[in-house]
């Protein structure tokens, strides 16, 4: 998908998913902490979100990353490739949405993800848990206060309803990121 599809898809599914909930943008804009005129560029089509912005919209409309992010169809083979995706990018961290799973009311939300040296990702939180397997590097991962240092092949999952860091230690990690919302 290409960055202005992409923007164009977001765009879609935000004003839906807003105008589902019966809220107008100013009060989207009071519970996500985005201007009112973002959002407008946004649901139009023309912003460029960042991670931060993305997920805080998750947050205010509670609803997974991946409802916002992709379109609504779900044919028999899915074949993802990397130069057709857009990229979200944080301070440390850059994701590539490949697949949204639905099964049993549970989402699950799959992601390239790079985290890059020299600088820390930071995260307030938001629904779900997350999972990461590492490909390559390795990653300092901080939850509760606790640091854990996952390399390849490793794993960590945590609840991510609170703050939380992604680090990487020595160089970039590639890893793939899964983001569980669970059935309510």
């Amino acid at each position: 998908m290409t960055s202005q599809r992409a923007g164009q898809v977001l765009g879609v599914n935000l004003r839906e998913r807003r105008e589902a909930l019966g809220i107008s943008l100013s009060e989207l804009a009071r519970r996500s902490g985005i201007a009112k005129g973002t959002l407008s560029q946004l649901e139009s089509g023309s912003g460029n979100p960042t991670i931060e912005t993305v997920f805080s919209l998750s947050n205010a409309l509670d609803v997974p990353v991946s409802s916002l992010l992709t379109e609504q169809a779900d044919p028999d083979v899915v074949v993802v490739r990397s130069a057709d995706l857009e990229v979200l990018s944080g301070e440390a961290v850059d994701l590539r949405l490949l697949r949204r799973i639905e099964h049993g009311g549970a989402v699950v939300e799959v992601y390239d993800q790079r985290v890059r040296p020299g600088v820390v990702q930071e995260s307030a939180g938001h629904p779900g848990f997350e999972h990461t397997a590492v490909v390559t590097g390795t990653l300092r991962v901080t939850v509760h206060g606790r640091v854990h240092e996952i390399g390849p092949g490793d794993y960590v999952r945590f609840r991510a309803g609170t703050p939380h860091q992604y680090a990487a230690v020595d160089g970039e990690v590639r890893s793939v990121l899964l983001l569980e919302h669970p059935a309510e």
